[in-house]
C-alpha cells in the first residue's frame, strides 16, 4: 500500500508560510526550508517585543518628564514625589504629553509639587 502525504494540506502549509515571508531577503522568501526559520523566528521577535513596547514608552516618557522638570529646576523624583504627596494622579503618559504640548500647565504641575513636597 503507498504511504499518504495529504499533499493539498502540505501545499496549503507550505503557501502560507511562504505568503507570510514575503519580502524577506534571498532564500529566506522563496525556499519553504528557509522560510520556515525565518517565519519562527519572526513571530518569537513579535511576541517578544509586543511586551518590550511597552518598557520602552515608559522609559521615552521619563525621560520627557525628566528633561522637562529639569527646565523648571526640579527634579525627577522630586516631581514625581511630589505628586503623589499632593494626590495629583497622572500617568507618565499624560505628563510627557502635558510637558511636550502645554508647557504652561506643566509648569503649574511643577509649582504644585514643589509645595507638595516642602509641606
Amino acid at each position: 500500500m503507498p504511504r499518504a502525504t495529504n499533499a493539498p494540506a502540505s501545499r496549503e502549509r507550505r503557501k502560507r508560510v511562504l505568503k507570510s515571508t514575503k519580502g524577506y531577503f534571498g532564500n529566506k522568501s522563496r525556499l519553504f526550508r528557509y522560510a520556515k526559520d525565518a517565519a519562527m523566528h519572526a513571530g518569537v521577535y513579535a511576541y517578544r517585543d509586543r511586551r518590550k513596547k511597552k518598557t520602552e514608552f515608559r522609559q521615552l516618557w521619563i525621560i520627557r518628564i525628566n528633561a522637562a522638570c529639569r527646565i523648571n529646576g526640579i527634579a525627577y523624583s522630586r516631581f514625581m514625589a511630589g505628586l503623589k504627596a499632593a494626590n495629583i494622579e497622572l500617568d507618565r503618559k499624560a505628563l510627557s504629553e502635558l510637558a511636550i504640548h502645554d508647557e504652561a500647565a506643566f509648569a503649574a504641575l511643577v509649582e504644585k509639587a514643589k509645595t507638595a513636597v516642602n509641606a
